[in-house]
């Protein structure tokens, strides 16, 4: 299944970036020969529709479009024959199909998950043989207080359990509307990333308005974009570890849905309703759907559309650098330098890729 959401997530994202230079460039009355299903080697033409050939390739990876005049200016209603404008519409349009994509992708995870309504803490999900699940607590159990203190606020809540930590705490649940009150310890022995509690907090939630989904899908993939592009820009000013970050390949891509697909399915397992005892041992663990995989969709389409903007020749970025000069200056560089320039920059990023795709092998990433 895995390699079946591999296909069509990595695939499609590719696949909808060339379909965006496509009608970019059919709008703009530039000429498509070949718009292509999968890579090659060809398999078989499906159709021809306004001088386009469709066309069914060997490789399930996405697709490509191939303008008429790409690289040569001489040939007429060609891509490179066109005014530089048109031009920047079509390579700009590749990118904007990927961003416009996390945009709807992240609109659908607002819609299901809804908005956050402050002023109560929500137990969203407990840690299998955590102190948590041992004394419990369950998914969906509202926190009032520790100790005794009330809590209105995430950082309030966490507060009060560190400063709990290795001796009995008093927690004041409200379950299903009813109180209930519970000894746990939380313990400083258990790992970080899993909390000395066992338990994930998060406010409760509410059905999202048609216009919060939409203005939402905007803003967080518009505020996820400008993380990505601070990447590169971090570790120019030294802001960054370069051993804080790295760049997957493919098998690094399947490694990360592996991961997000298996939660997504855990956490959507039936899960017991009453808390684990020495004669049932029941356990309501993780209980709260997660959506990592659509996450992890949204990540991967705002990258490519970032990495494809980047001024690297060869690029959809670089070939904007060599249209700009003949917009500011009316001015063209020649068009046979910038072939030669996209042509050794292209097997560069070719064999950028090889040892990349290299190194997910022989030193696999770490995804927490």
């Amino acid at each position: 299944m895995v390699a079946i959401i591999f296909i069509l997530v990595f695939g499609g994202m590719v696949f909808i970036h060339e379909f965006g230079h496509f009608l970019a460039a059919r709008f703009l009355n530039i000429e498509v020969e070949e718009f292509g299903f999968g890579f090659p080697p060809r398999l078989m033409t499906l159709f021809k529709w306004k001088g386009t050939e469709f066309t069914l390739n060997a490789l399930p990876l996405g697709g490509f479009v191939r303008p008429k005049g790409e690289n040569d200016p001489s040939v007429p209603d060609g891509l490179a024959a066109a005014n530089p404008w048109k031009r920047l519409g079509v390579l700009f349009a590749g990118p904007l199909m990927n961003f416009l994509t996390a945009v709807v992708v992240t609109s659908i995870i607002i819609s299901m998950n809804g908005m956050s309504v402050e002023g109560k803490v929500l137990i969203e999900n407990v840690t299998e043989a955590s102190p948590a699940q041992q004394a419990g607590i369950m998914p969906n159990d509202v926190l009032v207080s520790v100790n005794g203190t009330p809590v209105s606020t995430l950082d309030a809540a966490r507060n009060l359990i560190r400063a709990g930590v290795d001796t009995p705490v008093q927690f004041h649940l409200e379950r299903n509307g009813a109180p209930v009150d519970i000894t746990a310890t939380p313990l400083s022995s258990r790992p970080a990333d899993q909390g000395a509690l066992g338990v994930a907090l998060a406010y409760p939630r509410r059905s999202a308005t048609p216009g919060e989904v939409m203005i939402g899908g905007f803003k967080y993939s518009g505020l996820m974009a400008l993380q990505i592009i601070n990447i590169p820009v971090g570790l120019i000013r030294g802001t960054l570890n370069s051993g804080e970050v790295r760049l997957i390949g493919m098998k690094g891509i399947y490694d990360i849905l592996n991961q997000a697909v298996s939660t997504d399915i855990q956490t959507r397992q039936p899960v017991s309703t009453t808390p684990p005892t020495s004669s049932t041992g029941s356990k309501p663990v993780s209980s709260y759907p997660t959506n990592n995989t659509l996450e992890v969709i949204v990540s991967l389409s705002l990258s490519l559309a970032v990495f494809n903007l980047l001024p690297i020749p060869a690029l959809d970025g670089g070939r904007i650098l060599f249209a700009l000069p003949e917009i500011l200056f009316k001015k063209r560089i020649p068009y046979k330098l910038e072939n030669v320039v996209n042509g050794v920059a292209m097997l560069l990023l070719i064999l950028l890729m090889v040892v990349i795709n290299a190194m997910d092998f022989i030193n696999p990433a770490s995804f927490k």
